[in-house]
């Protein structure tokens, strides 16, 4: 019953035979312990050498290599449906995004209009001015930019063929005087100063009503461009004093000087080409506008807007209200 009576939680160290047991073992360490004695006579555990030494790898024999499995390349990936497309689209954004930030840049400057005339671009010394502002990129939706620009170039050649048609019919005012062509030569000096700027009441409309959709500026366009065709027509025809080297005065100059026939057929052959893409871009530009949503209601409303916006006729109908009121006034005292 001694064992029971001890404490459970006493230190089991402090117990008298541990205490004994390693004071004793201690003391023997301690007798035996001598720091300054030789250490060659220390003995080392025989299989320490064979623990010290490194261990070589095996050796398989010179004909044995270290070979890596083969890596197979992928098999190529299927090309995805639409992928051109959507990079010829990615392309055009990061170009439309460069375009803006030039723009913005231009903007941040001083003394920066973003819709100054640009065109003609005449030199800064030039006393003459722009006369209107074109950019196809900004202005000009995509699916409609290559049809604007056949048209501006249209435009170009027409303007290039009246100035040629003046020096084509002096050549045959020259070469062939036995026609009597000086009518033709100043008329057309005078057809080559009238049609050049009124060339732009047809390449304008149709410039502005693909730019913002307008069904007024779609029905200017036609009309003026049917009209155009027409009279390209009678350019190729070339009735003699009329102003234009056709191909009634080249068959005609032929007889007396094939040279100046063969200048006639050149500028009645630009004559022909003016007349076949002037049919051509409108029928394309009516195509176009059909599926555009413009008719001939929006076309008149946009009149009447355009019509009440004008400076003039706000100013006119101011006029005539105050006098109609005047008058009214005036004829009741």
């Amino acid at each position: 019953m001694g064992d029971f009576d001890a404490n459970p939680f006493a230190d089991p160290f402090k117990d008298g035979s541990v205490t004994q047991a390693t004071s004793e073992a201690d003391k023997a360490n301690l007798d035996d312990f001598n720091p300054f004695a030789n250490n060659e006579n220390a003995t080392i555990p025989a299989n320490s050498s064979a623990m010290m030494q490194p261990t070589n790898p095996p050796d398989y024999g010179t004909n044995y290599a270290v070979s890596a499995p083969p890596v197979s390349a992928p098999p190529p990936s299927a090309p995805v449906p639409g992928h051109e497309e959507l990079l010829r689209r990615q392309e055009e954004l990061e170009r439309k995004a460069e375009e803006l930030q030039r723009r913005e840049q231009q903007l941040s400057s001083a003394n920066y209009n973003p819709r100054a005339n640009n065109w003609p671009p005449l030199p800064s010394w030039f006393p003459l001015r722009p006369c209107f502002y074109q950019d196809f990129t900004v202005d000009i939706p995509h699916e409609f930019q290559r049809t604007v620009k056949m048209l501006y170039y249209l435009w170009m050649f027409y303007v290039i063929a009246l100035f040629l048609n003046v020096l084509s019919s002096l050549a045959a005012y020259i070469g062939c005087a036995k026609q009597n062509l000086g009518t033709g030569f100043g008329l057309s000096i005078l057809w080559w100063l009238l049609f050049t700027p009124c060339s732009l009441c047809w390449y304008r409309p149709a410039y502005k009503a693909f730019r913002s959709d307008s069904s007024f500026n779609f029905f200017l366009f036609f009309f003026m461009m049917f009209f155009q065709f027409c009279w390209s027509v009678l350019m190729c025809v070339g009735i003699e004093n009329w102003g234009y080297a056709g191909w009634i005065l080249a068959i005609a100059c032929f007889g007396e000087s094939p040279a100046v026939g063969i200048i006639v057929c050149i500028q009645a052959t630009l004559f022909t080409v003016t007349a076949v893409f002037s049919l051509l871009l409108l029928k394309k530009a009516h195509s176009l506008y059909r599926t555009t949503g413009a008719s001939f209601e929006k076309a008149q409303q946009e009149f009447a807007t355009g019509v009440m916006k004008n400076p003039g006729v706000q100013t006119a109908a101011q006029n005539a209200a105050s006098t109609a009121v005047q008058s009214s006034l005036k004829g009741q005292y």
